[in-house]
């Protein structure tokens, strides 16, 4: 009896692991525990039209603040209506649209910090996988990380002409997004770390939540 305890202890151990390792998944956009070769094959086969394209990026970004003591200031509309093409898998032209987002944040002190959002909806979930995994070779060629932050989103770190900064990329169905913050000029890379990393998580939430169609399921 004891013996058959100490197993079903072990395995609503388990599942609770499980559910807390999905739970933590969701609160990023959407992560998996999938490799490079089978990588969530739910998510990868999630029909196209899964995000939808906007010509008002900033306005996902308003209305709450973006992390507790900052305010969202100017913000410009960068909207590319039009489809673009990326040189996908086996020279497929791969087309998607664009849209994003320049803005000002001030900071609890007063300090003037930067937010850039780029989304990118692309016509079905392999031509976006395929985009997200070229920048992320890109990136790791060029030895700018990555740091994982779960298996379909890495973080790298960013510059603006000695503004220290922070780069998140996510890939979710058919989206590919990348967010960018930069603290004010003078600032160590050590001292923003964390309001760096709180900044492009809360704006890449934000922005893929917006983005997701009606009736899309969660990831």
């Amino acid at each position: 009896m004891d013996g058959s305890r100490g197993v079903a202890l072990r395995r609503a151990r388990s599942a609770a692991l499980v559910g807390l390792a999905v739970a933590v998944s969701a609160a990023c956009s959407g992560g998996g525990d999938g490799g490079r070769d089978g990588e969530d094959a739910d998510r990868a086969a999630r029909p196209p039209g899964s995000h939808s394209w906007t010509g008002r990026p900033c306005a996902l970004l308003r209305g709450a603040s973006p992390v507790d003591g900052f305010a969202l200031g100017t913000a410009t509309d960068s909207a590319f209506p039009g489809d673009r093409e990326d040189i996908g898998e086996d020279g497929a032209r791969a087309r998607h649209r664009r849209t994003g987002c320049l803005a000002d944040l001030r900071g609890p002190d007063g300090s003037s910090w930067k937010l850039t959002t780029t989304a990118s909806v692309y016509e079905d979930a392999r031509a976006a996988r395929h985009a997200y995994r070229a920048r992320e070779d890109l990136d790791r060629a060029h030895g700018r990380g990555p740091e994982k932050v779960h298996a379909d989103a890495y973080a790298i770190p960013a510059d603006d002409r000695g503004r220290p900064g922070r780069t998140l990329l996510l890939w979710n169905g058919d989206l590919v997004l990348t967010v960018s913050a930069y603290a004010p000029y003078g600032s160590t890379a050590r001292d923003v770390r964390k309001g760096l990393e709180q900044i492009v998580d809360s704006a890449a939430h934000r922005t893929e939540r917006g983005l997701r169609a009606s009736g899309s399921p969660a990831p």
